[in-house]
């Protein structure tokens, strides 16, 4: 990227949230929202020989993930796995507001590659384990970054990227999860 389209990314990212920061400190609570991710799984994925589901969000309801089984859970090979949509999220929080903080402080990436590592014993999924854990038990974020700042500006770049990532913190402190069922 060029020092004047990340001069003009940082006047168009600052341009657009400046009002919102102004509404967000003088009504905090148009600052909430909640995002919503449905099921739009059809018969046709959900009777299938090894079940597949589909998911959308609401901010785009035209586009859509079809989701399988792990192969080591006994899925299909070449399907991805909601596991590999957590780890995604992930790279995608982290990849966006490492490029949103580098253009608030006027930083030019002229590389930026996140890889997202996510280590799980299968037993525990499977019910073969009972003390055996469900789910990753870790997960390890590699950022490859190559731009026109020093070391120390670079480190706080990524300090304020992992404070501001909403996938990040979310994981370092997970919110209660409810689940309601509702019949007939």
């Amino acid at each position: 990227m060029s020092t004047s389209t990340s001069s003009a990314t940082t006047s168009s990212l600052r341009e657009r949230q400046a009002p919102l920061k102004v509404r967000y400190q003088e009504d905090p609570e148009s600052a909430r929202t909640t995002i919503t991710v449905r099921s739009v799984t059809d018969a046709t994925l959900a009777t299938a020989h090894l079940p597949r589901v589909r998911i959308a969000a609401d901010a785009a309801p035209d586009q859509s993930w079809e989701v399988g089984a792990h192969p080591m859970a006994g899925g299909e090979e070449g399907r991805i796995c909601s596991g590999d949509l957590l780890l995604g999220s992930l790279a995608a929080c982290q990849e966006l507001t490492i490029r949103m903080v580098a253009a608030a402080m006027g930083i030019t990436l002229d590389k930026l590659e996140l890889t997202v590592e996510g280590d799980m014993d299968f037993r525990g999924t499977m019910g073969i384990d009972p003390e055996t854990p469900v789910g990753f038990d870790a997960i390890r974020v590699h950022a490859h970054i190559e731009a026109d700042a020093p070391a120390d500006r670079l480190e706080r770049l990524v300090q304020r990227a992992e404070r501001y990532c909403v996938v990040n913190a979310t994981l370092g402190q997970p919110p209660a999860v409810e689940l309601t069922i509702r019949t007939g």
